[in-house]
């Protein structure tokens, strides 16, 4: 198979294919004698295999370890649970963190008038407390 082939396949982009290529994530691919690329099935389900692993949010040095544990069939388990492991702690912090901001984005968009007024809580809270007061009191004053 060739690039757009091997894209088409495995659902990885032409271009993705190659940049996995030239940061040493898949493993280089044959040449045929007029130098293309040439793919055969255990590179395709190596494509896949990166694909899903991004769309779950995997890194690629997190990928580049998976990927020598999924090559390696004498492997404990236990190496990649712990991938996946800290995989999910990471993103359970970010869910965290982001659940925070939905927090505060929303307290701000229910004290925000929404009108033809220029005050307004979100911009003030986005300078910050100190220069949030000063701004508010100018505006007040009608500066």
């Amino acid at each position: 198979m060739n690039i757009g082939q091997a894209a088409k396949a495995s659902g990885v982009s032409a271009k993705m294919i190659r940049y996995y290529d030239s940061i040493g994530l898949v493993r280089p691919a044959n040449r045929t004698g007029s130098n293309y690329r040439e793919y055969g099935p255990r590179e395709i389900n190596e494509l896949r295999f990166i694909k899903r692993a991004r769309s779950l949010g995997f890194s690629v040095p997190e990928i580049v370890q998976l990927l020598s544990l999924w090559r390696d069939r004498a492997r404990p388990s236990r190496d990649v649970k712990a991938i996946a492991d800290r995989h999910v702690a990471e993103l359970e912090a970010r869910l965290t963190e982001m659940q925070a901001m939905v927090d505060t984005l929303q307290r701000l968009s229910r004290a925000c008038a929404g009108d033809d007024r220029p005050d307004c809580p979100i911009l003030v809270d986005l300078t910050g407390e100190e220069e949030g007061d000063e701004i508010a009191r100018s505006v007040d004053r009608g500066r």
